[in-house]
């Protein structure tokens, strides 16, 4: 009987571990909500539980301080870009096309999310707790430059003009071609063949 008792509290115990995690999703969604429709500025405990529709108590319950919720809903962002970058550099194909095709993504069906990840990123810049969470997205792209140069100045290169690339679709100031976004991130890459060579 004691075993079973047992079980009855571990399945409970897994059922409250896993409506704490549906909770948490629904927290971060509702902030990433209002991060789309007001920007950062109107990320609060309190718009953030009327937008997914409870109690302020529980937003503070799950993240007990702006800062833990901010993260979370700029983690969220991150490691959807993560995986797709992950994906391109563990597969076969061209590489740069594939991130060209992932930048061009963010003035279409990945707008809202990139529009998210823009707003989070920037506050980032006066709150030190994102910063490690902003950062990820050029760190995942430094990574997959790596695989195709050994030269640092191209690497931060081909990382600066994803970035640029990024928020000029966003800004409607660059087509939203990959053919395009690839020859821009061709030419950062290899930008350095343009250059003298050092003299000894």
């Amino acid at each position: 009987m004691g075993g079973r008792m047992d079980d009855q509290g571990d399945g409970t115990a897994d059922g409250r571990r896993a409506r704490g995690r549906k909770r948490r999703a629904e927290i971060i969604d509702a902030a990433l909500a209002v991060v789309q429709r007001d920007g950062t500025a109107g990320v609060t405990h309190r718009t953030v539980a009327k937008e997914a529709g409870i109690p302020t108590s529980l937003t503070t319950y799950y993240f007990a301080t702006l800062d833990d919720l901010l993260v979370a809903a700029l983690a969220s962002v991150a490691d959807v870009y993560t995986a797709r970058v992950r994906q391109i550099i563990d597969g076969p194909g061209d590489k740069l096309r594939e991130l060209a095709g992932l930048i061009v993504e963010s003035a279409g069906p990945g707008r809202e999310r990139a529009l998210a990840e823009r707003e989070l990123s920037t506050m980032a810049a006066r709150r030190p707790a994102l910063q490690p969470v902003a950062r990820r997205w050029r760190e995942d792209v430094a990574d997959l430059a790596a695989l195709l140069t050994d030269d640092p100045r191209a690497i931060a290169a081909l990382v600066a003009a994803s970035d640029g690339l990024c928020t000029a679709l966003l800004i409607d100031n660059a087509p939203a071609e990959t053919g395009y976004v690839h020859g821009v991130l061709v030419q950062a890459l290899g930008a350095r063949h343009n250059e003298p060579a050092p003299s000894h």
